[in-house]
């Protein structure tokens, strides 16, 4: 099996008495655009801080492509970029001599070479026609994007960016979308924090959950979605002409189903229970002789989950 680009086992990290990251074991491949999204104050920051090198854990283990960044902290920065929530940026410099600053920063070299790499990072960030504007008269969106191409000069494995989104218009966000996607493409490990979980949905190939320093669901969107969905969900049945009124007289008496409304041959109720329960209410329905036409579960959105979760912590502190 190939290393990890990012692999974390057993972190921690306290403020005085205050935990704010307990116990997180994490593990993001090269090529993959990792979520880590959960309400403020669940611990995205300070995991993305150890990772970034800029806080040291009370303990644990953190490796970046197999390299530990606790005992090579000079190391494992060479194979980072780090975007943190809405970084500060010189009025008083062009997009290209902000970019110049961090390309000499990062020693590479100069000339045409640097020039070079500072429009490519500019058209990977979809900014190349705001390569002679002023910093300070960027749009909150293009002053984030700027930040990332920064990130980009060094051509790191692994890339930190924490609320990337935050500011951006629907446009600024669709790029962002495309560049992370490009970016994985070319085997960079991408970790993205958010406190909106839709936001991120539509980025990662994968997410973490987090709340109160814990994970508490980590896969792929729909792994995340099935564990931490309510119970009950909605479900809509629709039947052929004249079979409605057999059919919710049928979902009437069933165990866990309330809220029953029609709309002509379309049924929609709550169901609460498992999986296997909501299979044997469908058999059990079609075996009493009502024509179903089709069959439809709502799944609970993203911003319904992240609620929960917040509220579901609340209510534990």
């Amino acid at each position: 099996m190939s290393t990890p680009a990012i692999e974390i086992r057993d972190l921690r990290v306290d403020y005085g008495n205050f935990v704010a990251v307990n116990d997180v074991s994490l593990s993001v491949d090269a090529g993959e655009v990792f979520g880590l999204v959960g309400p403020n104050g669940a611990g995205k920051s300070s995991t993305l801080r150890v990772l970034a090198t800029l806080n040291r854990p009370t303990y644990g283990e953190v490796k970046l492509c197999g390299l530990d960044l606790l005992e090579d902290t000079e190391g494992a920065r060479r194979l980072l970029g780090y975007m943190p929530d809405l970084a500060p940026l010189p009025s008083d410099l062009k997009a290209w001599e902000f970019l110049d600053l961090y390309a000499h920063a990062y020693g590479l070299g100069r000339g045409k070479k640097r020039h070079a790499r500072i429009d490519e990072c500019l058209e990977e960030v979809h900014l190349t026609d705001k390569r002679e504007a002023w910093c300070r008269a960027l749009s909150r969106g293009q002053m984030q994007r700027l930040v990332l191409a920064k990130c980009l000069l060094h051509r790191p494995r692994v890339i930190i960016l924490d609320e990337p989104a935050s500011g951006m218009d629907p446009l600024s966000r669709r790029d962002l979308r495309l560049t992370l996607r490009h970016l994985a493409a070319d085997g960079v490990a991408v970790i993205v924090s958010s406190h909106i979980l839709s936001e991120l949905a539509d980025m990662c190939s994968s997410l973490c959950v987090m709340n109160h320093g814990r994970v508490l669901a980590a896969g792929s969107v729909d792994e995340v979605r099935a564990r931490l969905g309510q119970a009950s969900r909605t479900l809509t049945m629709e039947v052929l002409e004249g079979a409605a009124e057999q059919a919710a007289a049928l979902l009437g008496k069933a165990d866990g189903v309330t809220e029953i409304v029609m709309h002509g041959e379309r049924i929609s109720f709550i169901f609460s229970g498992t999986a296997p329960a909501q299979c044997a209410l469908i058999a059990g329905v079609i075996a009493q002789g009502v024509p179903v036409r089709t069959f439809e579960e709502q799944k609970s959105s993203f911003e319904d989950i992240l609620i929960q979760v917040a509220e579901e912590g609340r209510a534990g502190s």
